[in-house]
C-alpha cells in the first residue's frame, strides 16, 4: 500500500468519500436513479438496445451544444442564441443540398464556415464593443429565429435525401466485414480500448498525485471505482452490440469531447478559460489577452451550434421552420447539471456529457410513459432547480 494513501478501511472510507464529494457523484446517483426508474415504470422498455441507440441520437445535437456552452459558462458569459443558430444553420444545410445541388460534404463545411462567421460577429461586439453576452444573444435569437424563417418561407420543411449526411445522426458503424457473430463485435472491441483509456488514465493521474504527495483514496476503493467505471462500459456497449453497434452520433459526440476536454485541461487556452472565469481582472493583470480567449469561446459555441444544426437536420432528414425552439435551455441546465458553477470559473465538459444524458433521459423515458409535454417542462424546471440550488449550497458551506 502507498505511503499516501488514505488508510480508514472499506465502507467507512466509501461513505466518507461519498460525503466529501457528493456534489461530483450526484449527477451519477441521479442519472442511475432516473434509469432505474424508467425501466421500472416502461417495464424494461427502456433500457432496450433500440431505445439506447434511440437516446443516444436523440441526445447528440444537445451534447454538442452543451460542450460549447460549457466554456461560454466557465467565462461568466451566456449564449441564448445558439438554439436558432443551429436551425439557421441545418436550414442552410438543407438548402445547399437540394436547391443548388451542392455536396453533403461541402454544405457541412460551408455551414461549418457560417457558424465561425456568426461567432466572430457575436463575439467582437461582447469582446470589442463591450455589449453584455446576454444582450447580444437575446439579439442573436431573435435574428437568426427571423432568418431560419424568412429562408423556409418559400418551401417550408424540406426534406433532405441525401443518405450519406442523413447517417450521421441515423446510422451505425459497420462491423468488422466478414465477421458475423451475431453481435456487433467491433462495438465490444470499442468497449475493450475505451475500458483501457479510462483506467490508464486514472491509474496515471493516481501516481501523479502520490508523486506530488496529495492525499488518495485506498487501493480498495480506487479499483471499486474502476471496476464500477468498466462494468458500465461494458454494459452499454453489450446493449448496443446487441442491436446495430456505435451510432455515428456518438462517434461525433465522443470526438467533441475528446478534444474541448484536451483543451480544458492540458492546454494554455484551458488554463487561461478557467483562469478569467474564475478572476478575469486577475488574468488580465497575468498577461492574458481576456478579449482573444473570449472571442474565441463565442466562435467555438456558434461552430458547434452548427455542429448541432447538421446532426439535428440529420436526425428529422428535413429542416423545419420550428428547429432550435428551446435547445439553448437544454444545453444550458445541462451544463449547470454536469456541475458548471453560476460563478464561473468551474466545469468540466465530461461532466456536461453526464447532465445531458440526465437531461435526455428524462425526456426519453417521460415521452415512453405517456406524459404530456408541459408536464415533461415542469419536471425538467425543478430538476435544473434543484442541481443549480445543490451547487451554490455546496459551494457557500465550501467556503
Amino acid at each position: 500500500m502507498e505511503k499516501n494513501e488514505n488508510k480508514s478501511g472499506g465502507l467507512g472510507e466509501l461513505g466518507s468519500l461519498l460525503k466529501k464529494n457528493m456534489k461530483d457523484y450526484m449527477m451519477y446517483i441521479a442519472l442511475v436513479v432516473i434509469m432505474i426508474f424508467f425501466t421500472w415504470k416502461t417495464n424494461g422498455g427502456f433500457l432496450t438496445a433500440r431505445n439506447i441507440s434511440n437516446l443516444i441520437n436523440q441526445a447528440g445535437y444537445v451534447a454538442v451544444l452543451a460542450i460549447g456552452m460549457t466554456l461560454i459558462l466557465i467565462l461568466k458569459h451566456i449564449d441564448l442564441s445558439v438554439g436558432f443558430v443551429a436551425g439557421f444553420c441545418g436550414a442552410i444545410a438543407a438548402i445547399l443540398m437540394t436547391k443548388a445541388g451542392i455536396n453533403e460534404w461541402l454544405a457541412i463545411a460551408i455551414v461549418l464556415l457560417i457558424g465561425l462567421v456568426i461567432g466572430l460577429y457575436q463575439g467582437l461586439l461582447v469582446t470589442r464593443l463591450g455589449v453584455p453576452a446576454f444582450v447580444t444573444t437575446l439579439a442573436g435569437m431573435f435574428i437568426f429565429r427571423g432568418a431560419l424563417n424568412l429562408v423556409l418561407q418559400d418551401t417550408g420543411t424540406i426534406i433532405v435525401p441525401n443518405k450519406g449526411f442523413n447517417a450521421l445522426s441515423n446510422g451505425f458503424i459497420p462491423d468488422i466485414p466478414g465477421v458475423d457473430l451475431g453481435f456487433h463485435l467491433l462495438t465490444l472491441l470499442i468497449g475493450a480500448v475505451g475500458i483501457i483509456m479510462v483506467v490508464f488514465s486514472q491509474v496515471k493521474a493516481r501516481r501523479n498525485k502520490i508523486k506530488y504527495n496529495f492525499k488518495v483514496s485506498s487501493t480498495p476503493v480506487f479499483v471499486a471505482q474502476m471496476v464500477f467505471i468498466s462494468a458500465i462500459i461494458i454494459v452499454i456497449c453489450w446493449v448496443l452490440a446487441s442491436y446495430q453497434g456505435v451510432p455515428w452520433t456518438a462517434v461525433i459526440v465522443g470526438v467533441l469531447l475528446f478534444g474541448y476536454n484536451f483543451m480544458l485541461n492540458k492546454t494554455k487556452l484551458g488554463r487561461y478559460i478557467y483562469g478569467i472565469g474564475g478572476n478575469d481582472q486577475a488574468a488580465e493583470l497575468s498577461g492574458v489577452n481576456v478579449k482573444n480567449v473570449t472571442l474565441f469561446a463565442f466562435c467555438s459555441m456558434s461552430v458547434m451550434a452548427a455542429i448541432a444544426g447538421i446532426l439535428y437536420t440529420s436526425r428529422l432528414q428535413s429542416a423545419t421552420p420550428t428547429a432550435g425552439t428551446a435547445f439553448e435551455m437544454d444545453a444550458i441546465a445541462s451544463s449547470y447539471i454536469g456541475g458548471t458553477a453560476v460563478s464561473g470559473g468551474v466545469g468540466k465538459v465530461t461532466n456536461t456529457l453526464i447532465g445531458v444524458l440526465v437531461i435526455m433521459s428524462l425526456t426519453n423515458g417521460m415521452n415512453l410513459m405517456g406524459v404530456d409535454i408541459s408536464m415533461q417542462y415542469m419536471v425538467k424546471g425543478i430538476i435544473f432547480i434543484i442541481a443549480v440550488a445543490f451547487d451554490v449550497r455546496s459551494r457557500a458551506k465550501a467556503k
